[in-house]
């Protein structure tokens, strides 16, 4: 299709576009990558020094033992399996837009999709460390592995640990890979704008793309199918993780409501972390051309639906408590408004019902320091949402003289820091290294120039 003015194909935030983006789309995303500011060196820094911070912490409980850990009867899953469940939801918006959205032509996400997708991978790598932490005697953690060996022993396909052995290295596989696929031509972008050593290391990852019709061919199949094989997983992993708590009879925690309860709250939460590092990522890059008001104000009707389908949840769980009649589940349902961890509870239902709820307003949502805070409260609430389920059902079980509040030592504090070390160390470690804005689909969207000043 051919135009006679720039104003013919709509741009990036569905707005007309200057041809001349499309000559600075390369330089201006790759730009980034060869002169890492003092901000970001001072921010990788950090990471890592909390990162350090954690391994320590790790290193005293594997010398002294689980014990130094406020797990305790009854409360044996405490914040390691909050972070667990935390992390895992955190991928999943990754996994939204990157292949949902992309099965159903979304055209605004492509601006998003690279950071989700990286954010998708490292975050499954975080939640992927509790278990083992969770463990205690991490150096036994090869149980968890259904590998043939000479005495015939396998471990336990009954234990929640093993399903999520089963459910996060799919996830993490189809996720790596998918993310690999599409960085490929984005890569050589980076190959043919770089010299000596780098050069060579871009040509090698980038598989000898040179963007011939037969790569393309074949490119776009295989990131189809992966796109397609990777759609199922947003509703099956989280839903593997709730089984976690909705196949034991504890009280809170059988209901058949938790898998889809499960699955809305970690596109929810993983949406607001994409709001958390895109805002001030694409303004410090000034990306602005690139990821602006029209992107944020789609995450934000996300995080718009997807919390009103958690504040439905939320209601429901107590409905049917009550209609049940079952005086164990009015109990605990109960006792987590009123008892010990009523802080934690409306804590949740502030940060995941009341905050959003100003993105109803359009100029909130076209406000990016409005949104980064709104982003903030989301993750608060979604952890707190973790905390409130892992903790308050085991603490205050059927039995009263069995309860016991449960609070977490220094040394979980310090693991659970150092986790959000582990995960800023490789994004920050990404968003230097590779392409952060898929810059082969932004320039689909551009109109670019042709002889005379018009737009093809």
């Amino acid at each position: 299709m051919s135009a006679t003015n720039d104003t013919a194909v709509p741009g990036l935030n569905g707005e007309p576009n200057r041809p001349s983006l499309y000559g600075a789309a390369n330089r201006d995303i790759i730009r980034v990558l060869f002169k890492p500011s003092a901000l970001w060196f001072f921010a990788w820094a950090l990471a890592i020094a909390t990162m350090s911070w954690g391994g320590y912490c790790w290193y005293y409980q594997i010398t002294w033992g689980l014990g130094v850990a406020g797990i305790t009867n009854p409360t044996f899953w405490g914040v390691y399996i909050v972070n667990f469940v935390f992390w895992v939801g955190i991928g999943h918006a990754g996994t939204l837009i990157s292949a949902i959205l992309y099965l159903v032509r979304s055209r605004w996400r492509t601006g998003v999709y690279r950071a989700s997708e990286a954010m998708t991978v490292f975050a499954v790598m975080t939640a992927g460390i509790f278990p083992m932490l969770h463990l205690g005697r991490v150096w036994q953690v090869y149980w968890f592995f259904p590998y043939p060996n000479q005495r015939q022993l396998w471990m336990n396909f009954k234990s929640p640990l093993m399903w999520d052995v089963f459910a996060i290295s799919t996830y993490f596989t189809v996720s790596a890979v998918f993310f690999y696929i599409g960085l490929i031509p984005d890569m050589a972008i980076v190959r043919d704008h770089s010299t000596g050593l780098l050069k060579k290391i871009y040509g090698v990852a980038c598989l000898g793309w040179r963007g011939t019709n037969r790569q393309w061919r074949h490119f776009m199949a295989a990131y189809g199918f992966f796109a397609a094989f990777a759609a199922p997983l947003v509703l099956s992993v989280h839903s593997v993780v709730s089984w976690d708590f909705a196949m034991a009879n504890t009280a809170g925690w059988h209901s058949t409501i938790f898998p889809p309860y499960f699955v809305a709250g970690a596109i929810y939460s993983g949406c607001g972390m994409v709001m958390t590092l895109l805002i001030p990522m694409s303004y410090l890059f000034k990306w602005g051309d690139y990821v602006n008001n029209w992107h944020y104000n789609n995450l934000a009707k996300m995080c718009l639906l997807t919390s009103g389908i958690l504040t439905y949840a939320y209601g429901m769980e107590y409905f049917i408590a009550w209609y049940s009649q079952n005086p164990y589940e009015q109990a605990i349902f109960w006792w987590r408004m009123t008892g010990d961890y009523a802080w934690a509870f409306w804590l949740m239902v502030f940060c995941n019902c009341v905050a959003p709820l100003p993105m109803y307003w359009s100029k909130v949502r076209h406000n990016p320091a409005a949104l980064f805070v709104i982003s903030i409260f989301i993750n608060i609430g979604m952890w707190m949402e973790r905390f409130n389920i892992v903790v308050s059902s085991t603490a205050h079980s059927f039995d009263p003289a069995t309860w016991a509040n449960y609070w977490p030592t220094w040394t979980e504090f310090g693991v659970t820091v150092g986790a959000f070390g582990w995960f800023s160390f490789w994004f920050l470690l990404f968003s230097k290294t590779l392409p952060g804005v898929a810059i082969t689909e932004i320039k689909e969207m551009i109109a670019p120039p042709v002889k005379g000043g018009g737009a093809h």
